[in-house]
Order: structure tokens, then C-alpha cells, then sequence
């Protein structure tokens, strides 16, 4: 109930907004930030529209895609990336994301150009798979090259059920480390 609530008066104040913000090129000192998506219920995808908002207020250009939509060419003119996944099921990967990580960890690409972080969405009542997916999605990024930037952050569900506002706080201080 509260995620449609926020849901939809974030629907009505961004209606005819694109999916991202800034408009071209980042300002000088400012990131240009793709957001990578995975999510079965629809919180990750909260939490990634209201960080591009927030980000985008900051001064940063931020695009936010679900890992399906992802393609190689995302990859190409990024330095930084920012996977906000949730974990479902018995510890597995959103099924929208799993395109993305099968592809990635065939193809193997060097992503030693890419500075990323990590937000996992999870629940600790499921204690051995918590946060699983967001831990694949940061030992793959690794494996392939890419640079963590700050401590990747777990939010669970039982102590926060608005994950958004502690994602916020994470977030704001994570763009003073690129």
C-alpha cells in the first residue's frame, strides 16, 4: 500500500518527464550515472526512479534501465554504474536481471573503465541468501574489472520498509566518492 502511495505521487509530479535527468552531458564534476534495475515487486524500481530524481537535483545525469533493457552499447560511454537489485525467491537474481548477468558473465567484457556501487534489496529473515543478488551483481562487476566505489549497501525489509529513504542518504554520500 505505501509503495503505490509514493508510487503514485511520484507519478503525478514527474508526468511527462523522460527516464532521465540532466539533459546531455554531466556538468563538470558532476557523474553521469546509469542506474541498473532488478526487481520482481516493483521496490528497486522505486527506489532507482526516486535516487535519478534526487541525483538529477544534485546536478548529475542519471538514466535508470532495467537490467532486460540493458545493452552492451550502456556500457560504452559509461564510467559509472549503480546497480539497485532485489533478491527474490530462495536467494535468485530478479528475473528482469538475469539477461544482463548471463551476458556479462559469458561474454566477459573488460569493464576496468567503470566505477560502480551497489544497493541490495533484501529480506534478513531469508539470513543464508540476504541480499544475495546484489552480491552476485558486485562479485561480477569485480570478476569483469569494474572499481567499487564506497561499501555496498543492504537494506532489509524487516528493519526498513521504505527503502528509499535510507538508499537516499547512502546515495548522497556515495556521489562524493566518485
Amino acid at each position: 500500500m505505501w509503495y503505490r502511495k509514493i508510487h503514485d505521487r511520484r507519478d503525478r509530479e514527474s508526468a511527462g518527464k523522460s527516464r532521465s535527468t540532466g539533459g546531455g552531458r554531466a556538468l563538470t564534476g558532476m557523474a553521469d550515472i546509469l542506474i541498473l534495475v532488478g526487481t520482481e515487486s516493483g521496490n528497486s524500481q522505486m527506489v532507482a526512479d526516486l535516487l535519478r530524481e534526487e541525483l538529477g537535483r544534485l546536478g548529475h545525469r542519471v538514466d535508470v534501465t532495467t537490467g532486460a533493457d540493458a545493452a552492451d552499447s550502456w556500457f560504452a560511454g559509461r564510467d559509472v554504474v549503480l546497480i539497485c537489485t532485489a533478491t527474490h525467491g530462495d536467494g535468485e537474481l530478479p528475473d528482469n536481471i538475469i539477461p544482463l548477468h548471463d551476458r556479462l558473465k559469458s561474454a566477459r567484457p573488460d569493464l576496468a573503465h567503470i566505477r560502480y556501487g551497489v544497493i541490495a534489496l533484501g529480506d534478513q529473515t531469508y539470513h543464508d541468501t540476504f541480499c544475495f543478488a546484489g552480491k552476485a551483481m558486485d562479485a561480477l562487476f569485480a570478476e569483469l574489472g569494474a572499481r567499487r566505489v564506497g561499501e555496498r549497501l543492504e537494506i532489509d525489509a524487516c528493519t526498513q520498509p521504505l527503502p528509499d529513504e535510507e538508499a537516499m542518504e547512502w546515495a548522497k554520500e556515495w556521489v562524493t566518492l566518485l
